[in-house]
């Protein structure tokens, strides 16, 4: 049985663009800008490519590549050809604004959808959102959201503990990025807006001037 996951965009405020009641919302996927799917060729050119250096991270993906292909599966070329490379692989870290970190999972097994994994590639610093890897039979391959971590959750409690009332739930796993591709580009544009201080009128970047415009159309009056 394939799910169908509601789709939302987890991130912070774009302040005074956008607003969030706390340090993240889930946006309607809707709401948010849409992207030129023509940008993501999985060769990050937008980012001006791999650097051709290595990152270090040689041996984790391979095991990972390894425990993904003993399922059946297999990780989307977008997504080695970043982590492979040393200059890609920090982009997610350098943009944050809320601090988020890149930190790999094994393939975990969905708990909504027989045959599906998730592999965990960045989460929130205080553990308040994980984006995955959804990976399916057949190699369907997008990213999701949850406030769940599924590592924690899926693995052995302890005697005292219970599992998460909603970790069956379908609901709390929300799509968010076609590709892993697409994920980094809107992040990092989100990322690279807070960073240019919207308020004080710091951007100058016309990609995400475009972006901002989206917001700007939606406001009363506009």
């Amino acid at each position: 049985m394939t799910v169908h996951f509601e789709a939302s965009w987890c991130n912070t405020g774009l302040d005074p663009y956008r607003d969030c009641a706390a340090t993240y919302e889930r946006y309607p996927y809707d709401s948010v800008p849409p992207l030129d799917a023509a940008l993501f060729t999985g060769a990050f050119d937008w980012l001006g490519g791999p650097s051709g250096e290595p990152s270090g991270r040689a041996a984790e993906l391979a095991d990972l590549e390894r425990a993904v292909a003993a399922l059946g599966l297999a990780l989307p070329a977008d997504f080695l050809t970043y982590h492979r490379d040393a200059r890609l692989s920090g982009t997610l870290d350098d943009v944050s604004p809320t601090g988020c970190w890149q930190d790999l999972s094994a393939p975990l097994p969905s708990p909504v959808e027989p045959g599906a994994h998730l592999v965990r590639f960045f989460r929130d610093q205080q553990d308040c959102v994980f984006w995955y890897l959804y990976l399916r039979p057949g190699g369907e391959a997008f990213v999701v959201h949850s406030w769940l971590d599924y590592e924690y959750e899926l693995g052995p409690l302890e005697d005292d503990e219970e599992p998460a009332e909603d970790l069956a739930d379908p609901a709390a796993i929300h799509w968010c990025a076609r590709s892993f591709e697409e994920f980094v580009h809107r992040y990092w544009l989100e990322g690279r807006i807070c960073a240019g201080r919207v308020r004080d009128g710091g951007l100058t970047d016309p990609r995400l001037l475009a972006y901002l415009a989206h917001y700007a159309r939606q406001r009363p009056g506009a």
